[in-house]
């Protein structure tokens, strides 16, 4: 039985949604690899000192771009979320940068672990 919060970002997924990862080179295309992807990410990033620091938001282009931080085992994560939504209002594409070096490294490896999880 998935989560409240799986199922309200299941609601907002397109079917044909597309995730970006900072760490995979290709896109990862359709609703449960998104879904796996971003639920994965909740867990790992989704810490008490995980904040929102900058928001951008485009309504007419359907798009917005999202700074957040956080520290992971002592390792400061500064991120950006680039998200586009179709015209029914369902996220259709997610990109995520992450920096610095040092960031991206604790994320992959803890993005890893995690995704293993999830499969097994």
């Amino acid at each position: 039985m998935a989560s409240k919060s799986e199922s309200g970002l299941s609601e907002q997924l397109a079917d044909d949604a597309v995730f970006h990862s900072p760490v995979v080179h290709t896109p990862q295309a359709g609703k449960p690899i998104v879904m796996a992807y971003l639920s994965a990410a909740d867990v790992v990033l989704g810490n008490d000192s995980f904040r929102y620091v900058r928001e951008i938001v485009d309504e007419s282009a359907n798009m917005a771009m999202l700074e957040f931080e956080l520290d992971l085992d002592g390792i400061h994560v500064n991120g950006v979320d680039i998200i586009q939504w179709n015209s029914a209002g369902k996220i259709q594409d997610f990109k995520v940068m992450v920096r610095p070096l040092k960031a991206i490294n604790k994320v992959w490896d803890e993005m890893g672990k995690m995704l293993e999880k999830m499969k097994g």
